[in-house]
């Protein structure tokens, strides 16, 4: 995750990384504030995420220290709070790369509910830019257990989002490649391989389409004892009539 802070007096920019702060547990309390987004984390918590069920009994004066190198590396445009028993990080002088992320999503899924792909693919595109590589590989093993599935999961739903954008917009061709290695990637995600699906179809590759859905359908049966979601069959009743998957009333893709 990267910070970049704001020098408000001198019109200067600052960027900031937990592997600026030299160890794996300064690292994780700069995080899990972040993740925070302004709202307080006790200590409880914070040593929980440090250390996990049993924390050093100098847990808290480690807590302190931790804080203390915080607030030199942050410097005074970045406070860092005591609240009760806790921290909490104003951030009113920060750009973080997570809180980017959750507004340029927000406005790619709300464009894309309101019938402009156009404007939905490239701020889709944006937020993912600002993902390198795996979240949280410069924390604990237990923030990382904690928080690391919601973030891949917020990923791969603006994925997902982006793929549907660029479908709308004709890019059926460019997608196929990319939702092949997705689908082989996370096969369990039907969102992903209906997309899959409508690219082939639109790339006169209808039967190569249908072997996605009934791949899909084997695994569901198989792994999970479940049969294929309502958008998957939307999907595989489109790719066979030539017609148009739509999933809430909104359209996922065209059938041409």
């Amino acid at each position: 995750m990267r910070a970049r802070v704001d020098d408000r007096s001198g019109g200067q920019t600052t960027t900031m990384r937990e592997s600026d702060l030299g160890g794996t547990k300064p690292r994780t309390v700069l995080a899990v504030l972040l993740l925070a987004r302004d709202g307080a984390v006790g200590d409880d918590r914070l040593s929980e995420l440090l250390w996990g069920s049993r924390p050093p009994t100098t847990a808290i004066g480690q807590l302190h220290t931790y804080a203390s190198r915080l607030r030199r590396e942050l410097g005074r445009e970045v406070p860092l709070l005591r609240v009760g028993r806790g921290y909490r990080l104003i951030s009113e002088h920060l750009r973080v790369d997570y809180a980017e992320f959750l507004r340029l999503t927000t406005a790619g899924r709300q464009a894309l509910a309101q019938g402009h792909p156009e404007r939905a693919a490239p701020q889709l595109r944006r937020a993912l830019l600002l993902w390198r590589g795996d979240a949280l590989t410069d924390v604990t093993s237990h923030l990382a257990a904690a928080e690391r599935p919601r973030l891949e999961e917020l990923q791969l739903e603006a994925l997902e989002g982006r793929a549907e954008a660029d479908l709308l917009l004709g890019e059926h061709g460019r997608l196929v490649c990319e939702l092949t290695g997705l689908v082989a990637r996370y096969p369990l995600r039907e969102r992903l391989r209906a997309q899959l699906m409508i690219a082939l179809c639109r790339s006169g590759r209808q039967a190569d389409s249908l072997d996605v859905y009934q791949a899909g359908r084997r695994i569901l049966t198989e792994e999970l004892g479940v049969d294929p979601s309502p958008l998957l069959q939307a999907a595989q009743c489109a790719v066979l009539a030539g017609g148009t998957v739509a999933n809430d009333g909104a359209v996922l893709a065209g059938v041409r």
